[in-house]
């Protein structure tokens, strides 16, 4: 497309949309379900994005409104899939969330599911209801505002704990379970949520189970509202969508916001904040692991300098992600996130230390990124698989991280936070500009010396 003649026309949008992100928060719930009110191709793109991302068996519901209920309302169509959920899967927790169709047409869920469970005296089945109309704004909030209803819907004034409640980034299962190693290290009691460290990664069993009986435990949530503080793992949340500022608000719980532990600064905020709360020092494994990052980042120091990324995806990630790189030398030239967030390149400029103007994309789709990656001289791609085909048309490397990552093995095992997973990424960064280096130098020689 050479003119782009309509206002706000997206051309391949880099996110995904708020359902999915919904589904995500869902299913690291212990024995919980989710039920889309909506089409059934909603429920089926979702489920074959997180299957083939996750590599585990995805069960999303779906109330399957066609022509006749769009005219009419979808309400009996929801209450029977409902019924067929409970009667199928005997969950603790079912999350009912709506998609286009549903919220365009105005489908009421509250009052369908209030009446539902009157008429058929649901009383040992939480039913938690969001709203998330796909064209939205995207998976981070749908994500994290459907963290928030799971928690307005089961949490209790309950007496006073001396947990500390983590509301964790949209990260993978690889580094949710890195997380309760460092909090595990400070000995201290917690509460995760979500944890999808073993219900989207989970074990081989020769056996298979329609509900994961791992995840934030339904008790442990109730209890949240009488914990010592909260920690919130993201600098984008609006207030209408965070967890973290219901508690607040509600219960009377501290809230501290920091962003994913991705990079040394971002990993000693996350550390520092648990050291606070806990009023305990930062164990000496922590302290050992922050050195040997020290160390590897002046290892790896020297090869960076000619590093120029385009980095793009969630908000939160591509933001801690840049800091990151930033940290080592290498340049970010671009960020860039689907997400419609206020104050984005605000935020970014004001809190990464750039070594050089930076174009920094808010709401924005492949075909900007493409542009301006033609533009800038790029020479690494950090961002999840829909940007592969940057790399056909344009040969730059793409370091594959964020959602959906559909053409390698492994997402779900990839750690990337904590100093550990800070290093290893900012290894495999590294290694790839290396061998960017070796594979072109010669060819680059070439065209600067012989050619004219």
């Amino acid at each position: 497309m050479k003119n782009r003649n309509f206002v706000n026309l997206t051309v391949n949008p880099c996110k995904m949309c708020m359902p999915l992100g919904a589904a995500t928060a869902l299913k690291g719930i212990e024995n919980s379900v989710n039920i889309l009110h909506g089409s059934q191709g909603c429920s089926t793109y979702i489920r074959r994005h997180m299957a083939t991302h996750y590599n585990e068996p995805i069960d999303i519901a779906s109330s399957s409104l066609n022509e006749k209920e769009t005219v009419y309302g979808g309400a009996a169509n929801l209450k029977q899939g409902l019924k067929n959920v409970i009667r199928l899967y005997s969950p603790k927790v079912i999350g009912v969330s709506t998609t286009c169709l549903a919220e365009t047409i105005g489908e009421d869920i509250n009052s369908i599911v209030t009446e539902f469970k009157e008429q058929e005296g649901i009383k040992d089945v939480s039913i938690v209801t969001v709203s998330t109309p796909g064209y939205g704004p995207s998976e981070h909030e749908g994500y994290y505002l459907t963290i928030r209803r799971i928690i307005e819907t089961l949490a209790e004034d309950e007496k006073p704990t001396n947990k500390i409640n983590i509301i964790a980034g949209n990260i993978t299962p690889g580094d949710i379970r890195r997380i309760k190693e460092i909090l595990d290290l400070f000995k201290i009691e917690y509460t995760i949520v979500p944890d999808i460290s073993n219900t989207l990664d989970a074990g081989f069993n020769d056996k298979y189970k329609k509900l994961s009986p791992e995840g934030t435990k339904v008790e442990d949530i109730k209890k949240m509202s009488g914990a010592i503080a909260t920690i919130e793992m993201g600098m984008f949340i609006s207030d209408k969508a965070s967890p973290g500022k219901y508690l607040e608000d509600k219960f009377n719980v501290p809230l501290y916001r920091c962003p994913l532990p991705i990079g040394l600064e971002n990993t000693d905020t996350f550390i520092e904040l648990i050291s606070h709360i806990s009023n305990k020092k930062a164990p000496e494994k922590l302290v050992q692991e922050r050195s040997r990052m020290i160390d590897g980042m002046i290892d790896s120091h020297k090869y960076n300098g000619e590093g120029r990324a385009a980095i793009f995806g969630d908000p939160e990630l591509v933001y801690s992600v840049s800091k990151l790189c930033a940290e080592n030398g290498i340049k970010p030239v671009l960020i860039a996130t689907g997400a419609k967030i206020p104050n984005f390149k605000l935020k970014v400029e004001k809190n990464i230390e750039l070594q050089e103007e930076c174009v920094v994309l808010n709401d924005t789709d492949f075909e900007t990124i493409y542009s301006y990656v033609k533009k800038l001289d790029i020479n690494v791609l950090i961002g999840n698989s829909d940007g592969r085909f940057i790399v056909e048309k344009e040969s730059i490397p793409l370091i594959r991280m964020g959602f959906p990552i559909h053409d390698r093995i492994g997402a779900q095992r990839k750690v990337f936070v904590g100093y550990e997973g800070s290093i290893r990424f900012l290894d495999e960064i590294t290694n790839t500009l290396i061998e960017e280096k070796f594979n072109s130098y010669r060819g680059d020689l070439y065209e600067k010396y012989f050619v004219k």
